[in-house]
């Protein structure tokens, strides 16, 4: 492996034979549901392969001359989208982009979200913006009829229409959808959008290397094909051996499964960087929607460090011991930032002089790993040498094929999500949606 590594030898050191021996054979039977698509779900482990085709076909060059059309005519860019459809984007953006956008250094468009929540002050603040700005959309669903993102397309392009008019508006709304059906297909088909697909064997959570991410990815000035070069690399690699001591995958997806079994039911997603927030939600969306189901599954958390070490960090160092923690470390920034001397000292940093910011931070980190290993909270540690877009498709893709892994051996479908309608069908009973009559009944019922 080219730049990921996975530390798992302290958590596997506390494991006897007999138990270690289990752990492998568990790995062995759900690595090959995974890569030999005989477990459940496996009509939609299209993204196992994805990067490799993507990079031999045409659609890479397709992507990026949309991207070029956007940025151009666009001083903003709404992408609007929810779960799978919006956090992979976010997520690779951040990570990649300075933390102040006006610094950016590739001047593209500034990209804001829509669709990922039901705020009227929300929604309306973003119309106000929109009313100074040169703007487009690109609009994410399967459907066309999930809830939260097809309401904001709705006021989106009517405020579209409105400003530029029904001819011109067309041109700035980019739809990613099915390739055949739906109701935003039907509807970019009619007024002449231009569109890219969602495949249909990937589900939404897996969808960062499709167009659904691709394509804002591109459009903010990032190198997609380096990005699926390390997804096709991360791949060849994990389809090479199912040894959890050799496949970092096999490692993280083992190491979490028995903890899962040692009453650690809580994993807690640490990063040491403000911009890697998204990619936290991401592997959050990944793991909690792939396995939490049949009242199994680890329930996923996020923290910053060391901003939170100042709020959760006395939780998870004295708490209930039902935690254990993923930290992912990026070995080295982007930038030099070294702390000065000052005669006076009088914050009594002068200790720390003439040492750069991010060996303060890594020792933070190693203080904290010390302290939290220490009070009984098991870490496993994940480290990139450096944030690209390169190391970032390896990261993604480690990710996903690892979530395949584990909720197999979990005994689960990874790639369903059958609880997420619950809320919406009370939603829409309780709104008077025609077909819901009696379910709004029982609702009622329930709430007099």
């Amino acid at each position: 492996m080219s730049t990921l590594k996975v530390n798992g030898s302290r958590i596997f050191d506390l494991v006897d034979n007999k138990a270690f021996e289990t752990l492998q054979n568990d790995i062995n039977l759900s690595y090959s549901q995974l890569i030999q698509k005989t477990g459940k779900g496996n009509d939609f482990l299209g993204w196992l392969l994805l990067a490799t085709e993507t990079l031999n076909s045409t659609l890479i060059k397709e992507i990026n001359i949309e991207a070029k059309k956007i940025q151009q005519q666009s001083e903003i860019v709404v992408v609007v989208g929810i779960g799978g459809s919006y956090l992979g984007t976010r997520a690779v953006i951040e990570a990649l982009s300075s933390n102040f956008h006006s610094f950016q250094k590739n001047d593209t468009p500034e990209i804001i979200y829509a669709g990922q929540n039901i705020s009227e002050d929300y929604l309306f603040d973003l119309l106000e913006l929109l009313n100074t700005k040169e703007y487009s959309i690109i609009v994410i669903s399967k459907s066309g009829t999930t809830t939260e993102p097809a309401l904001a397309f709705r006021l989106l392009k009517n405020h579209l229409e409105k400003k530029y008019g029904k001819k011109n508006a067309k041109d700035r709304i980019t739809a990613i959808t099915d390739k055949e059906k739906g109701a935003l297909k039907k509807l970019a088909d009619k007024e002449g959008y231009t569109t890219f697909v969602i495949p249909d064997d990937v589900g939404g959570r897996y969808s960062v290397l499709t167009p659904v991410g691709l394509l804002p990815i591109a459009m903010a000035g990032f190198d997609i094909e380096k990005l699926l070069l390390g997804a096709d690399q991360m791949q060849k690699e994990l389809y090479t051996s199912s040894d959890l001591l050799e496949n970092p995958a096999c490692m993280y997806a083992a190491a979490r499964n028995m903890l899962y079994r040692d009453k650690k039911s809580v994993e807690i997603f640490v990063s040491y960087q403000p911009n890697l927030h998204y990619l936290s939600e991401w592997w959050k969306q990944l793991f909690g929607e792939s396995e939490g189901k049949d009242h199994k599954g680890i329930f996923t958390a996020s923290v910053n460090f060391t901003t939170d070490l100042h709020s959760l960090g006395q939780y998870i160092q004295d708490g209930k011991r039902m935690v254990f923690e993923t930290m992912l470390h990026i070995d080295a920034p982007k930038h030099t930032l070294k702390v000065p001397f000052v005669d006076e000292d009088a914050d009594e940093l002068n200790f720390m002089a003439n040492k750069r910011i991010n060996d303060v931070n890594k020792m933070a980190a190693l203080g904290t790993t010390i302290a939290h290993t220490d009070g009984g909270v098991p870490i496993i540690d994940i480290h990139l040498p450096e944030m690209n877009e390169y190391n970032l498709g390896e990261l993604l893709y480690f990710f996903e094929f690892t979530c395949g892994v584990s909720g197999y051996m979990l005994g689960v479908n990874p790639f369903d999500q059958p609880g997420v309608e619950a809320y919406k069908n009370n939603m829409f009973a309780l709104l008077g949606k025609p077909g819901f009559e009696e379910k709004q009944k029982e609702i009622l019922r329930k709430i007099t």
